[in-house]
Parts: structure tokens; sequence; C-alpha cells
């Protein structure tokens, strides 16, 4: 097992690319099974979660052939015929549980275990499949299995998503496409990840109303052609490195191959915090400012601010001069960086679901240890800033949602290297 050693602090100077985004080439992933043909999706992440939704799609009989140099996947299921997501793969992250609207969708039937992910939090599929059963799905519930049936042509019906959710509406459309007379989503997820799919399955063949807004109706159709299509860059990790381009004074970044329109409010909000930032196409600049001001926020449903982007920001609210608050109304417990930023030095109090920080305060190397990706994120954040050395123990969690995270640090200045935790 691996960890981050960082010694700090560190002013990160130069140009930072961003890489594909997870959170929207696992849908795609999914899509390109309701195709006739294959699909190419470009832009694609060399990620954990990536190369495990990999192996739960050829566990079917699906080809899949992934170009790492090229950044290209393309899924060919012309032989798909084994209609399970196997627990031992489908426990690693939540995301494959796409697969039970996507067999559902083309096939009728599916098997599909119970989905893990990061160790945060109750998110049950309770509301994935409420919404299936409302379309026209049987489902049962089988040693901890998904059992689920449809016949060739469902009337669908109407369901609302409460609260609205991302993988849900996902998993509904996926699910309704083929297979649906007629099936509406009430408040439907507008997150880019939702929207793209959509797109997506509409350029396939899909007849789908409302894309990008809080009601979606399908009309099912009697076949897909498979595309090629570009996955969006990842907004996350753009918020995330804009966050820790503003955290130390002397840091003036570049990123690049950003998909800005997909950020939504966040980059008003990152102005209140006095950073200079400009803006051009795909491109972002950021000169860190002399004092970060204390800014609270809410995280909210796209477009407001992001629950992915809460743990970064409250790490660098312990940079600021002045108290701040931070809720999440998204996840009530998503605060386990909270006792670990603590132990560098931070003054941070959690109530309920809103953490209170005190700024700004000096930061000192120890070691941490996160238990979910964004939490791991927002640890090499505070270790950056941190004088002395800092080590961020159990990093799995981060090669499933950045890529190339060390390399990119290091070509801007981080003093950040990966060595055996075990050593």
């Amino acid at each position: 097992m691996d960890k981050f050693v960082i010694e700090g602090p560190t002013p990160l100077k130069g140009t930072i690319p961003i890489s594909g985004s997870k959170n929207a080439a696992l849908p795609l992933m999914a899509t390109a099974i309701l195709g006739d043909s294959p699909t190419t999706i470009t832009n694609v992440p060399k990620l954990r979660d990536v190369y495990t939704f990999n192996n739960v799609i050829r566990v079917t009989g699906t080809h899949v052939d992934f170009n790492e140099e090229e950044a290209t996947l393309t899924i060919d299921p012309k032989h798909l015929s084994h209609l399970e997501a196997p627990y031992e793969l489908v426990r690693k992250m939540r995301a494959s549980f796409y697969m039970l609207g996507a067999l559902v969708g083309k096939f009728g039937q599916a098997k599909v275990s119970l989905p893990g992910g990061c160790a945060w939090g109750p998110r049950p599929v309770d509301l994935h499949l409420d919404g299936m059963r409302e379309m026209g799905v049987d489902i049962e519930l089988d040693q901890g299995y998904v059992i689920a049936s449809a016949p060739k042509q469902m009337k669908g019906g109407t369901f609302k998503l409460e609260p609205s959710s991302v993988g849900a509406t996902i998993n509904l459309v996926l699910a309704s496409v083929l297979r649906a007379e007629e099936f509406t989503i009430k408040n439907a997820a507008r997150e880019p990840d939702a929207v793209l799919l959509c797109e997506t399955l509409s350029e396939m063949g899909a007849n789908i109303e409302g894309i990008g807004t809080d009601t979606l109706t399908i009309r099912g159709v009697d076949s897909l052609s498979g595309i090629e299509v570009r996955n969006a860059s990842d907004r996350i990790e753009t918020g995330t490195f804009m966050i820790a381009a503003a955290m130390h004074p002397e840091s003036d970044v570049t990123i690049t191959n950003a998909d800005v329109d997909d950020l939504g409010h966040f980059p008003e909000t990152f102005r209140k915090t006095g950073v200079d930032m400009t803006i051009e196409d795909s491109t972002i600049h950021i000169k860190a400012p002399d004092t970060i001001n204390p800014t609270s926020i809410k995280t909210k449903v796209y477009p407001g601010f992001p629950t992915d982007l809460q743990a970064q920001w409250s790490t660098m609210m312990t940079q600021a001069e002045g108290s701040c608050s931070v809720t999440d109304t998204i996840y009530d417990d998503r605060f386990s960086y909270v006792p670990e930023v603590t132990r560098l030095g931070a003054d941070m109090d959690v109530e309920q679901n809103t953490v209170h920080i005190k700024g700004k305060t000096p930061l000192k190397g120890a070691s941490v240890m996160s238990t979910d990706l964004r939490a791991s994120v927002s640890l090499v954040l505070a270790g950056m800033v941190a004088k002395g050395t800092t080590d961020v123990l159990r990093i799995y969690h981060l090669d499933r949602g950045y890529e190339d995270l060390e390399q990119k640090l290091r070509n801007v200045g981080a003093n950040i290297k990966r060595v055996d935790q075990d050593a």
C-alpha cells in the first residue's frame, strides 16, 4: 500500500492540464452497452474506477478496448450474453450499479450486486429501485443481489426523485430508453454528467425530452446505434486545482483543458476568496491572493456548490483570515477529513452537517489518513501548505478519481512523492 510524502510549504507555479471526468465517463460506458454497434469514448482518464468498470462490463461478454496512450475506450456489446454484475467487482465502486439500468434496458433482465464505494454515509439505492418499479420493472432482492426483469415494452409512468439524485437519474434513463412506452422523471438531476448521458443517448437515437431541465420524458425506441463521443473534462479535478492554486500566497497557476461551463456557480463563489482569476475558453489562470477572505458556503445540487468540493474548500478556509462555516446539505456526514486536518493544526469543529472553521492557523506536518476520495485530496492540499513533512496514508482512494495527481503537482512545484507505506 502506498502513501504520499509531502514537504511543505510549497507555492505552485506552472500549468496543470485537466483529465477526463471519472463521473461522466462511467455512465457513458454503461450507455455503450445499449447500442447495436461499437461506441468509442475519447478523453477517458486512467483511473482505478475506469479499470474496475471495464472489468465489470467484460464479465458480460462485452469487448472492451482501452487505448491508454490515446485516452480512448471502445466498447462493443455484440457478444454481450451474461446478464450479471458480480459482488466482487461491484463492491469496489457504486457506479457499477449502472449495470442494472443498462442490462434491464437492453435485455429486460439483470442480476446486479448491491454497490460499494467510498466508506462514508448511507447512500441507499431505494430511489433507483422504486423508480424502476414505477416504470414496470419487477425487482427482487436475493442475498445482496438485485434481480430485475421487465417486459419487452413497459407502459412507464411518472416518478419523482426525492431528493434529486445523479445516480438514480442515470439508471432510470438507461432502463427506459429502449423499453418504456413513456416514462417521466421529475426532479431529475441537472448535473453535467447526467446531461452528457442524455445528449449521448439522443445522438445514438434515443427519444429524450427536457434534457438539461429537472423533468425528463423518455419514449422508448426500437434500437440505438454506437457513436463516438468525447467524455467531459473533470469539473471536480478543475475545482480541486483551483483551490490548490489559491492556498499559497505565491502561487500562480494556469489550468488547461477545463470544461468551464460545467463548473456551475463555483467560479463566482471562488472569486469571493480574493483570488485573481481570468477565464478564457478552456483555460483558467489563477494568482493566489495575499490574504484569503473567509467565505462560507452550503453545498447544493448543480449548478450550486458541489458536495465533492466541500472538503477541499474547508481545507482552504483554514488559511483564510477569519472564521467561516461549510455546510453540506447533500450528505450529513461527509467530514471524515476534519480530525485529520485538525491533526495538522487546523481549528475546525463539526456540528451536525456543518464544519465551523477558524483561520488563519499555521499547519504543521504529521501523518494523516482518510477514508474517501475527496477527503484524501483535501489532506494533500493541507500538506502542501503545512510546514515540514506530511504523510498521507491510504492514497488508493486518490487513484480512483485523480489521474497522475502527484506528477501534475510535481510539475508545478510541489514536493510530493509516492512511497511504499510499509517500507
